[in-house]
């Protein structure tokens, strides 16, 4: 079976099969991140531009939600945090929040 090279933009069924998603997902920015959908390999990158994105958008405090597990997602966000210059603060996520699958974030919109 040969693929083509050639693809038409006004047929949909022309996608290319080794880079079906030309263009990057667009996520809303709310104040809760949910980590669970996303690659552990993508995650440090997609932290740091949603910390960039939310301060943008103004938010004040924002949770980042990690998941409990073993702690290794928790502390690569941590060390994003901590090397932030416009984190103010950070601490576990209270009981009803997440506990320790999530951290509350305090950002500086100067």
């Amino acid at each position: 079976m040969k693929i083509s090279d050639e693809t038409t933009d006004d047929d949909p069924d022309s996608t290319d099969p080794f880079h079906p998603f030309p263009e990057p997902v667009r996520i809303p920015i709310t104040d809760v991140f949910d980590l669970h959908t996303i690659q552990p390999r993508d995650v440090k990158l997609v932290v740091e531009e949603y910390l960039n994105e939310a301060r943008a958008a103004g938010f004040r405090s924002v949770r980042i939600i990690h998941g409990k597990g073993r702690g290794v997602q928790r502390e690569m966000v941590r060390k994003i945090l901590e090397r932030t210059p416009w984190v103010l603060a950070w601490a576990d996520a209270p009981p009803e929040a997440g506990g320790l699958g999530a951290t509350l974030v305090r950002l500086t919109l100067d």
